[in-house]
């Protein structure tokens, strides 16, 4: 994965979040400690939030979208300055067109033969989605007959009161949604959250 990935394992989704909100939000996700942010699609102007994120949080923080299901959209995300292009489906043409592009790409899986599809279109890690249906024995099976060294991300269903159990069963990162990010949380909040998640990580690691 990424280094900013590497350095802390978690994708903060910010589902929702304005452009006018967007760098306060990120701010406090940043100074929380995380370091990887997805603004989806269906949030409102979404690349433009995309822009203001890359632009200033530049060499700081990875940014890219979520909920990525056309090769038009993952160009516009390339367009906005993204980096990630993360789906809740596999496409192989879209996964094909996001290494063309020179962006990391996360397709959401939910059986054996899609984690396949994905890795032979070229994607970079695999986006356990929904996680929570899905369940903690599918990451250790799945790794049994994956290729040595797939990285799987566990979206969905992830919070503060599981994410270690996650961990223990071998996922190799966290997508955070509503658990972390809420238009109607206040910056105080969120950056609070930020910080319990990313020290409940670093435990015993």
């Amino acid at each position: 994965m990424n280094k900013f990935l590497k350095e802390m394992p978690l994708i903060a989704i910010i589902r929702g979040v304005k452009p006018s909100e967007a760098l306060e939000v990120t701010q406090a996700l940043y100074d929380g400690g995380i370091r990887c942010v997805e603004v989806p699609l269906n949030s409102p102007e979404p690349y433009e939030s995309i822009k203001l994120i890359a632009d200033a949080f530049a060499g700081k923080m990875l940014v890219g979208a979520g909920t990525v299901i056309t090769v038009e959209q993952a160009q516009k995300v390339k367009e906005a300055g993204g980096k990630i292009i993360v789906s809740p489906n596999v496409n192989p043409e879209v996964i094909k067109e996001t290494k063309k592009l020179g962006m990391q790409s996360y397709p959401g899986v939910m059986t054996i033969s899609e984690c396949f599809t994905a890795l032979d279109a070229g994607a970079d890690a695999l986006k356990l989605f929904p996680a929570d249906s899905v369940g903690k024995n599918f990451i250790k099976a799945a790794k049994a007959i994956l290729p040595a060294g797939t990285q799987v991300l566990a979206v969905g269903g992830v919070d503060q009161s599981n994410i270690k159990e996650w961990q223990e069963s071998g996922a190799d990162g966290f997508g955070l949604g509503s658990s972390l990010y809420k238009s109607s949380y206040t910056i105080a909040e969120i950056k609070a959250l930020s910080f319990e998640f990313t020290t409940e990580l670093k435990k015993d690691n």
